[in-house]
């Protein structure tokens, strides 16, 4: 058992907490019992598993994994949350994955953690094939976004990508390019894709769609507003127009 936050192995581990270091090592920390059994129940491959003595039985075999102990002030110094669960996987970032035909998102610029990691959440739920992110977006593996997934990051396919280049290739398959702008005069309703594979494009929390990617959608779409909100969180936005597109 580890008892030592100076440990070497614990001084790598709490390193993956900064993106530069996640990408150098191209590895990635899971923590809590429900995140940890999603990634070893997944095709992901996890390389350790670390345990605190206090934490509780999982319910998924461990028996063929690494497992590293220790005690609870060293798991406490590992963790990104108030009430660590015990439990924490050492994951290998996979391969870029390949996107299978079917509806996608596309999300541009987005910066807060809790957004990213709802919508694949909800990607994922509503049966789309993958989601592309454009290179400024945060970290897919930020322990927030990770969280705010719930799982959902291990079973869906979700690619950093040019979107310009994306969006060029998705046309070329003849997938319909919508994006949202709360200035379109098109109510997502009204644009309801019949039976075609789409591609719906979400831009930043502040700023929206660039320019740039807004010029070469085939179609823009809003949400009306009926109360006094100016707007609607980009999250909750996706969430409403992707469920009544599948309906």
């Amino acid at each position: 058992m580890i008892t030592s936050a100076n440990n070497s192995l614990i001084k790598k581990l709490k390193k993956l907490r900064q993106k530069k270091y996640r990408v150098k090592e191209r590895r990635f920390l899971v923590e809590g019992v429900h995140l940890v059994e999603e990634a070893l129940l997944s095709s992901v491959d996890v390389v350790m598993l670390v345990t605190s003595d206090e934490a509780p039985l999982l319910s998924v075999d461990i028996s063929e994994n690494r497992v590293v102990e220790v005690n609870a002030s060293v798991f406490a110094a590992l963790s990104d949350t108030e009430s660590p669960q015990g439990w924490l996987a050492v994951c290998k970032m996979p391969a870029e994955p390949e996107v299978s035909s079917g509806n996608v998102l596309l999300l541009d610029g987005i910066r807060d953690p809790g957004n990213l990691g709802t919508m694949i959440r909800t990607a994922a739920a509503a049966g789309l094939a993958g989601i592309y992110v454009s290179e400024d977006t945060v970290d897919m593996y930020n322990p927030k976004v990770i969280r705010a997934t719930q799982g959902a990051m291990f079973h869906l396919p979700v690619i950093v990508a040019d979107l310009k280049k994306a969006v060029s290739s998705l046309k070329e398959e003849g997938i319909i390019i919508y994006g949202t702008d709360m200035h379109s005069e098109f109510s997502y309703r009204d644009a309801k894709p019949q039976g075609a594979p789409y591609a719906l494009l979400l831009g930043n929390e502040a700023q929206g769609i660039s320019p740039e990617l807004l010029s070469v959608t085939d179609k823009t779409v809003s949400i009306p507003i009926l109360g006094k909100a100016e707007s609607l969180n980009v999250a909750v936005a996706a969430g409403i127009i992707m469920y009544d597109w599948i309906r």
